[in-house]
């Protein structure tokens, strides 16, 4: 009984924090008036969730989350605005492309989409990437593209989950302040923690240091 009971304790605490920590990133998202906050907030986010991850469960949340927003602000915010460009000069070559017709656009609409593809691609690891490795601000977006390449088979479940995740929570909306950004972060934290794991481990092998050919240094 005493058994069941603390592992009862122990899912509602886990609740209890993920929904803690959810709200103190939409709380820090809205205190940047979003434009600003929304990046920062997310590195928390990530950088508690890989805490986690990593058996580190005893993390200070607010401190944490407060300690890494202020110290990730400028250069988070800087990655954001890289991100904003590219998407925008996509957006623009879209609309080039809605207007040519026939044989032109399927030329010019084939590389978008790929250009697309790697895009999302580097989205889905770039916090991830973030948070684990200290990088060049462009760094990030080349490590981030070139490992959802290298685990393509993983980048389709990550985008599966996390896509499977979005519809339930629009079917759900009550749950979207508690666990919407947690839970998403949860599970591309689990991919990287994944794809990490696989190349240190055979960078070891190699009797090298990870990512030592792109200059990688790991966060602690």
């Amino acid at each position: 009984m005493q058994n069941t009971l603390g592992k009862l304790f122990t899912i509602c605490e886990w609740i209890m924090k993920l929904a803690y920590v959810n709200l103190l990133w939409f709380l820090f998202t809205v205190a940047g008036l979003i434009v600003f906050g929304f990046m920062p907030a997310t590195v928390s986010l990530f950088t508690i969730v890989r805490k986690w991850q990593m058996k580190h469960t005893e993390v200070p949340l607010w401190d944490t989350f407060l300690s890494i927003y202020k110290k990730e602000f400028f250069k988070s915010n800087l990655l954001g605005f890289i991100l904003v460009i590219c998407a925008g000069f996509i957006l623009l070559d879209l609309h080039f492309v809605n207007g040519l017709e026939g044989v032109q656009q399927l030329l010019f609409f084939v590389p978008l989409l790929i250009i697309s593809a790697l895009y999302f691609i580097t989205l889905m690891y770039l916090f991830p990437v973030y948070v684990h490795y200290d990088l060049r601000v462009t760094e990030y977006l080349k490590n981030s593209c070139l490992l959802g390449i290298l685990n393509l088979h993983l980048t389709l479940i990550l985008a599966g989950s996390a896509g499977s995740i979005i519809i339930m929570l629009l079917y759900s909306p009550a749950f979207i302040p508690f666990f919407s950004a947690v839970s998403i972060t949860w599970i591309l934290m689990c991919g990287g923690m994944y794809s990490f794991r696989k190349i240190e481990a055979r960078e070891k092998h190699r009797q090298r240091e990870p990512f030592r050919q792109s200059g990688l240094s790991r966060h602690i």
